[in-house]
């Protein structure tokens, strides 16, 4: 465990000008409106949400059938059936899943009968293969050939291996909600239900768009004073991930008219606008500029750290539509950060999603985290279990804004809030989890 070090200086009175971050999560939402719907075949929509409920037109199963291969009987024909005594019953035919008997099994016979095939009538139990003498009633490269009679080694009960009609579902009851979210489950009770499309609501198309002269695209060679937008990279892939469609508009430079330009292609087609540097103090960060001047900003600071230069508004957009606008900061951690707290749950909601936080574990931290200006600050940590079951937080290296391998080792971000100069080594906090072995996404 690293000990303790003496705190940065920290600021004596807290900011006022700042947003804290629940209250720019509310104002976030309260732009972000869900999206018309649209008809999807079941097995594309996956990761959508369900925009009408789901009755079922039939039950499932539609009929009783067998849960076992065996031996379709009347359980009173097995009465004091043993493995010294076997009871021997006639067989009067055989029947794979997806075909009908066209007989009834009376008393003393029986009909071989596989998983999944419906009842026969005048059946009310099903006797495995391993409880009958069937294995011995073929010769050796007889395995296929006709029984006519088998032998019955344990004594059935009524109702034994059997699936009952509508044990799983009813005709005309409500199996999927609307605002249920498909995955596999999901999809699998659809077709269940011989349904091939349904009504969801549409993804976001979400615009990305770095600004700054700076960049270089990846794949163009290095050069001087240059750097890679990673950037719209990481925020496509975050896009995609939490369900919505990233279209990159490329880089704008660092003028008025460049971005401009860029927002208003980004306007023709699309729902929500991710933007990312050119929204702090300096001379050349534009992008609030431009949401001033072609929009409205709502907000434009966060009380939180990394992040705090975040802005929010929207943009007029053809058709009279209003398109939000995240301007997120430039520094790669800052970005994809913002974009977790803000942008996830802004997708989640216009995808009709309930825009839920990340699950919240208490974990004792390994080391310091230092809270030096008043603001949240969202460490990135690496979540383990030690050798007692406890949680710990291990911070995954230095915690600097653009040290973007600390996003990709994070399993999870240690929460110093605040009102508070430090979370001291030794201590417990809350940590956000971010990356399960079964995530949440």
């Amino acid at each position: 465990m690293t000990t303790s070090k003496a705190a940065p200086a920290r600021s004596t009175e807290p900011p006022v000008d700042m947003l804290p971050v629940e209250d720019a999560v509310d104002r976030i939402l309260s732009f972000c409106q869900r999206l018309p719907t649209e008809i999807k075949a079941i097995d594309d929509a996956v990761g959508q949400v369900l925009a009408r409920d789901i009755t079922a037109p039939f039950d499932i199963p539609p009929h009783d059938n067998t849960a076992m291969d065996g031996y379709a009987v009347q359980s009173a024909s097995t009465d004091g059936a043993s493995e010294s005594s076997p009871v021997r019953l006639k067989v009067i035919g055989e029947l794979a899943a997806g075909y009908l008997f066209k007989d009834a099994v009376g008393p003393g016979q029986a009909v071989r009968i596989m998983t999944g095939a419906p009842m026969p009538d005048g059946a009310d139990t099903i006797v495995p293969f391993e409880e009958t003498d069937e294995m011995g009633l073929r010769a050796p490269g007889q395995e296929h050939a006709a029984i006519e009679d088998v032998g019955i080694l344990k004594a059935a009960g009524p109702g034994n291996n059997i699936r009952r009609r509508g044990e799983d579902v009813r005709a005309g009851q409500r199996v999927l909600d609307a605002g249920t979210v498909l995955r596999g489950p999901q999809v699998a009770v659809l077709a269940s239900l011989g349904v091939g499309e349904v009504e969801v609501v549409r993804r976001p198309r979400v615009a990305i768009l770095s600004t700054g002269d700076e960049l270089l695209t990846p794949g163009d060679p290095p050069a001087a004073g240059k750097i890679y937008d990673s950037n719209s990279y990481g925020l496509s892939a975050l896009v995609s991930q939490y369900g919505g469609i990233p279209q990159r508009f490329g880089i704008a430079q660092d003028t008025i008219s460049a971005l401009t330009a860029k927002i208003n292609e980004a306007l023709e087609s699309c729902d929500l606008v991710i933007t990312s540097a050119g929204v702090s103090r300096g001379d050349f960060d534009v992008v609030k500029e431009v949401l001033a001047r072609e929009g409205a900003i709502d907000f434009w600071t966060v009380k939180m750290k990394p992040g705090k230069p975040l802005a929010f508004g929207d943009f007029a957009a053809p058709g009279e539509r209003r398109v939000p606008h995240i301007g997120l900061p430039g520094n790669p951690v800052s970005s994809l950060l913002a974009f977790e707290l803000f942008g996830r749950l802004a997708i989640y909601q216009m995808m009709g999603r309930k825009p839920q936080p990340r699950p919240i574990i208490r974990a004792i931290a390994d080391e310091d985290i230092v809270n030096t200006d008043w603001r949240r600050v969202y460490a990135r940590a690496i979540l383990e279990q030690d050798s007692e079951g406890r949680w710990r937080a291990r911070l995954t290296g230095p915690q600097g804004s653009g040290v973007l391998t600390s996003m990709a080792l994070a399993n999870g971000y240690a929460v110093c809030p605040e009102d508070r100069e430090r979370v001291r080594a030794g201590e417990e906090c809350d940590v956000i989890m971010v990356d399960w072995d079964h995530p949440l996404d």
